[in-house]
């Protein structure tokens, strides 16, 4: 049997049997009046419980000394400790464990006792439990339940409308005793820079067994208690933060249910993914698919709240829909304020930039006009986007702009081109514009609609009208670009722009 028991991870359910008994601590530190005891002086008895021989309550018996003890402390041999006079462990698995009751004194000393408890059967029911269940997927589940972090917040709200607690986020902090964020709540996918987002602690009922996996060898945690549990070794810290070489592995758990709410202590140096002082989690909300953990930091007198899901229910929820709008845009390039164009490839702000009026001819005599440099890069291009919305095209369909060809580009020479497929190989003179959707990211020239014009007469001011009433029915578009020389070949030129509007 004991050969069998060292294969199985211990469990324990830590119950408080005597709920009116205070943790035996004293306050006299008065070092010249300590009594200490001996060992032998030390005991405690044990009792089976009625329901069950695999329930046991364990009683200091000790007389205690009137002056110079700092503390009592229970090891159940089971994962579970405790520091009140009474206590209650519940030993599910069969197989033979060491219970230890040591007296703290404030001169350093221990007085303890040892005691190994058997026991012959095991006994499931002591962890039929809702809690256990939720947590695990129940005895008849062989592979058990991974979770990870709610890393893209989707159940927030809900844990938030559970409990009536203030949480914002899958990670967070605020004051001590309020089981909430009241300080920061990490917004979704805040931590994506670490390796955090990649730990998976899979809880098994049968043999009560924690399996953390993650990618990679670095760990997390405040930065004021990373030390405090065996084999975190810190080497770098960023703020409050700590980091440190864990990678997981694997461990025991187990469950108190006799509170309020349920704490989950877990063994060794297992911590659920950023370690805050404590291997002791409240169960603050929990389903069979979501669960908020709560982390009492008494070293920094804060609570920490961590909110998981199943694995398989970790996915980012698709963006909120764009509402159509109808927004007039109009830049003149004269103010301080420019709409704000992105500059992909071309040169940045020492060859593209609002500059003085090179050519203030007739149709436009203005102070300031927009430089464009066409670089030797294949799809240069200035771009805007609308920052929360779709182009309603249905009474907002037609880009007007100024431009000036200048005839010192070189229009003649053939330059590299992207790929076989692209014909032209010089600079030519003509502006594009294009319609595109942006929520396809590198994929949104394949949405596009393509107004281009051609062949333009150079050295003299342009006004320009590119219409998309013919998409007016598309509702996907929210980035307009503007494209001079023509993409896909290595040819640079200078352009000119001005008085850019999108409207009707």
């Amino acid at each position: 049997m004991k050969n069998i028991i060292k294969q199985v991870m211990w469990i324990s359910l830590l119950l408080l049997a005597m709920a009116a008994c205070s943790p035996q601590e004293f306050d006299d530190y008065n070092l010249s009046d300590v009594e200490v005891l001996t060992d032998s002086e030390v005991s405690f008895t044990q009792t089976a419980s009625p329901s069950s021989d695999n329930m046991v309550t364990f009683t200091n018996t000790t007389v205690m000394p009137a002056t110079g003890v700092y503390t009592i402390r229970w090891d159940l041999g089971n994962g579970a400790s405790g520091n009140k006079p009474v206590i209650t462990g519940l030993y599910p698995f069969a197989g033979d464990y060491t219970v230890t009751l040591s007296i703290h004194f404030s001169d350093g000393s221990v007085a303890k006792k040892s005691m190994v408890v058997h026991f012959a059967e095991n006994d499931y029911s002591l962890v039929d439990t809702p809690a256990y269940r939720n947590l695990t997927g129940g005895p008849d589940d062989a592979d058990g339940k991974t979770w990870v972090f709610d890393q893209y917040n989707n159940f927030v709200a809900e844990v938030k409308t559970a409990t009536g607690f203030n949480i914002s986020g899958h990670m967070g902090l605020g004051p001590q005793g309020s089981r909430g964020q009241e300080w920061w709540g990490a917004a979704a996918n805040d931590k994506s820079a670490w390796e955090m987002y990649s730990s998976k602690f899979t809880f098994i009922q049968n043999g009560v067994q924690l399996k953390i996996v993650k990618d990679g060898n670095e760990g997390y945690g405040r930065k004021a208690s990373a030390a405090s549990v065996g084999g975190f070794t810190v080497h770098a810290t960023s703020g409050d933060d700590a980091m440190f070489t864990y990678s997981g592995g694997d461990y025991t758990f187990s469950i108190d249910e006799s509170g309020e709410y349920p704490i989950i202590t877990l063994g060794g140096n297992a911590y659920m993914g950023y370690y805050c002082g404590s291997q002791q989690y409240e169960v603050i909300y929990q389903t069979d698919k979501v669960m908020a953990l709560r982390v009492n930091n008494t070293v920094e007198s804060q609570d920490w709240v961590f909110v998981y899901c199943l694995e398989e229910l970790n996915v980012e929820a698709p963006p909120a829909p764009k509402e159509l709008k109808a927004i007039p845009l109009f830049e003149d390039f004269e103010g301080s304020e420019i709409l704000a164009f992105n500059l992909d490839d071309m040169g940045g702000a020492v060859k593209s930039a609002v500059i003085g009026n090179p050519v203030p001819l007739p149709i436009n005599e203005s102070t300031k006009v927009y430089r464009y440099w066409k670089s030797t890069g294949f799809y240069s291009n200035l771009s805007f986007t609308a920052p929360d919305y779709k182009f309603d095209l249905t009474t907002q369909n037609k880009v007007r702009v100024k431009v000036f060809i200048p005839s010192f580009n070189d229009y003649t020479t053939e330059y590299a081109v992207a790929g076989d497929w692209i014909a032209n190989k010089k600079l030519q003179p003509q502006l594009a514009v294009k319609l595109h959707n942006s929520e396809k990211g590198g994929d949104a020239w394949q949405t596009q609609t393509e107004v281009v014009k051609a062949n333009l007469e150079k050295d003299k001011w342009l006004e320009l009208e590119f219409d998309f009433s013919a998409v007016a029915n598309r509702e996907d578009y929210d980035k307009i670009v503007i494209q001079f020389g023509a993409e896909g070949h290595a040819g640079p030129g200078f352009f000119y722009l001005d008085d850019f509007e999108f409207g009707e």
